[in-house]
């Protein structure tokens, strides 16, 4: 069955609420087995050649680049899965797909078990130019094996 608009806007098994790491966090409203697909990251796309010419917020924004070089902005026209919050050790993970009409969509699966009410994560291995400074993109997740920065671990900066 291909992927239609309300199928990418709708996401029952997640909803928001105020979170303990940042702000809002999305949450699982039912428990979930490993693999479970708890949604698409939906918003508006913009081709590389916009992104580059569009001034952002860089205090929220709600970016996601696909590899194909399109940008989904869940800012504009996103769900409830622009609320998944960053993690070093995190329950779900994000992932390329193509829908039955051959788009590429991104969609979050759970990498374990879920529980009803647990605060949904993934790993964002944010990726910033080569100056940037890991101080910038500071982690607050907690984990055990907290990197202390959101950028990606094989980023320059990871480990300055």
């Amino acid at each position: 069955m291909p992927l239609t608009r309300l199928s990418l806007l709708t996401t029952p098994l997640l909803r928001v609420g105020p979170s303990s790491v940042h702000g809002l966090g999305a949450f699982a409203t039912a428990a979930a087995p490993k693999g479970t697909l708890l949604g698409f990251y939906d918003g508006k796309r913009y081709s590389a050649d916009v992104i580059d010419s569009k001034t952002w917020n860089d205090q929220l924004t709600y970016l996601f680049v696909l590899s194909d070089g399109t940008t989904i902005d869940a800012g504009r026209g996103g769900n409830a899965t622009r609320h998944l919050n960053h993690a070093c050790a995190p329950n779900c993970e994000a992932t390329e797909a193509y829908d039955a009409a051959g788009r590429l969509v991104l969609e979050f699966r759970a990498l374990r078990k879920l529980k009803v009410d647990e605060e949904l994560f993934i790993d964002y291995r944010l990726q910033a130019d080569a100056s940037s400074v890991a101080a910038d993109y500071l982690c607050t997740c907690g984990a055990a094996t907290c990197r202390g920065t959101m950028l990606d671990p094989d980023h320059p900066a990871a480990t300055r």
